[in-house]
């Protein structure tokens, strides 16, 4: 075997091991937002659907960083198209969240500030 093909497999085995690490992270951070979001719900926190939006978020990061990482060990081009597709849905779930989470810190902050004729008093 030469160096480029050792090399290659080295790669390829750090990048399966640092894909499932980030899959297991992901759905780690991802069932404890939602263990904690049902926890505030039933408690009645008026920011369970920002904290449950900014661990979700946080959790498909993680698991698009796996799929990025599966582009290294993919060779076909039908496995690379279908990794393509799921970077897109995951990539287009993060957005909608990240939205998400800025329209809830606005409607939070909206709640904190007074009113405007009471500012000036």
């Amino acid at each position: 075997m030469d160096l480029l093909a050792i090399l290659e497999e080295i790669v390829k085995g750090m990048a399966e091991y640092a894909i499932v690490l980030f899959e297991i992270v992901g759905i780690i951070i991802i069932t404890l937002a939602g263990a904690q979001g049902v926890y505030n719900f039933v408690r009645r926190d008026p920011l369970t659907r920002l904290k449950l939006a900014k661990g979700m978020a946080m959790g498909l990061e993680f698991k698009l960083g796996s799929e990025i990482l599966r582009t290294v060990v993919v060779r076909d081009l039908s496995e690379i198209a279908i990794v393509g597709a799921i970077i897109l849905l995951r990539a287009a779930l993060t957005f909608l969240i990240h939205w998400e989470i800025k329209n809830e810190e606005e409607e939070a902050k909206a709640l904190d500030e007074p009113p405007v004729h009471e500012k000036h008093k």
